[in-house]
């Protein structure tokens, strides 16, 4: 069932389906019940921008780690993150530019409530495919359940945060979740391939 709803999601937005099939309006429907009428949470303004500025500081911190106590692993680890997030970015660029998808607030006004003036395309949602680029590649460097459950938590609630301020609907996010983990388990393997010892 829950393969039904991805694929129906995906083909309204891709405008494949007419937008009236029950997929846009289920999207329409989930987003309506996150959005309240007034989205001005400090709470989720931090937890939506706090995507441009964690992921700097694990790198940051990874190569800190490394240069200090002279492991390369940890600097490649570094680059490695902003590299995952680097490529999945411009993925998502791409895709937001193909599909020309308006964001919801700016589809439907005053039935989606946006915490600011809404501009830029909505599909994917951007935040969600760093947040979640940033979580699988800590999940593929580490394999520590004390590091992959805080970070896809926190990847959950970026992603979250987006269609709370009405930014993004549900498949936005879904869109941009999957984006940012596809592209960084196969950067995770070309990287490996590259750079393995011989």
């Amino acid at each position: 069932m829950i393969q039904k709803t991805i694929v129906l999601i995906l083909l309204a937005v891709s405008g494949v389906v007419p937008k009236t099939i029950h997929a846009q309006n289920l999207d329409l429907d989930i987003l309506k019940g996150i959005n309240p009428q007034n989205p001005g949470s400090t709470y989720w303004s931090v937890t939506s921008s706090s995507v441009y500025w964690l992921p700097a500081t694990i790198s940051a911190a990874e190569f800190a780690y490394g240069v200090v106590n002279h492991d390369n692993k940890a600097k490649t680890y570094a680059f490695q993150l902003l590299l995952n997030i680097g490529v999945s970015t411009a993925v998502s660029e791409a895709l937001k530019y193909s599909f020309n998808r308006a964001r919801p607030a700016e589809s439907y006004p005053g039935i989606i409530h946006a915490n600011s003036v809404v501009y830029g395309k909505s599909f994917p949602s951007g935040h969600a495919t760093i947040a979640f680029a940033t979580a699988t590649t800590l999940a593929l460097q580490y394999k520590k359940w004390y590091v992959i459950v805080p970070a896809f938590i926190w990847a959950g609630t970026v992603s979250y945060s987006r269609m709370y301020e009405g930014y993004h609907y549900p498949s936005d996010v879904l869109a941009g979740a999957l984006t940012g983990t596809g592209s960084s388990l196969l950067m995770f393997w070309v990287n490996k391939k590259l750079f393995k010892k011989r």
